[in-house]
């Protein structure tokens, strides 16, 4: 049984968990860059791993080669941890506040008449 008990809470509940893209690009465009990222970022890991190994020679000694693959885990290691983090989508709340804000502020829509009289703007009849 749902603990949900009116449409009040309900609308409530939704405008704190539903998420909207804010980013300002279309869901596919989301998904596929998604996709890039992580791409991107396995490459720049491979990337710098293997200049880290280019250094090593025939010559070089056990201590210098031993040394070169410690580097090569170490920056590899390190592009991971500062690589692709995916961003969360903000509430809808929130987007639908911001888009009112805007709305607003473009005149593209009229305040309500409760936020017109508290802020003083007569009103036309």
């Amino acid at each position: 049984m749902s603990t949900i008990t009116s449409p009040q809470e309900k609308k409530k509940l939704s405008l704190q968990k539903d998420r909207r893209n804010m980013y300002g690009e279309s869901p596919h465009a989301s998904r596929k860059n998604i996709k890039r990222g992580k791409q991107n970022q396995h490459q720049e890991e491979r990337r710098a791993s293997n200049q880290a190994l280019a250094l090593i020679d025939s010559q070089c000694s056990e201590e210098q080669m031993i040394g070169s693959e410690i580097a090569a885990i170490t920056t590899a290691k390190i592009h991971r941890l500062n690589g692709f983090r995916k961003a969360p989508d903000r509430p809808l709340g929130d987007f639908i506040e911001r888009q009112q804000h805007r709305r607003l502020r473009t005149g593209m829509h009229k305040a309500s008449p409760t936020e017109e009289h508290e802020a003083g703007v007569p009103q036309e009849l």
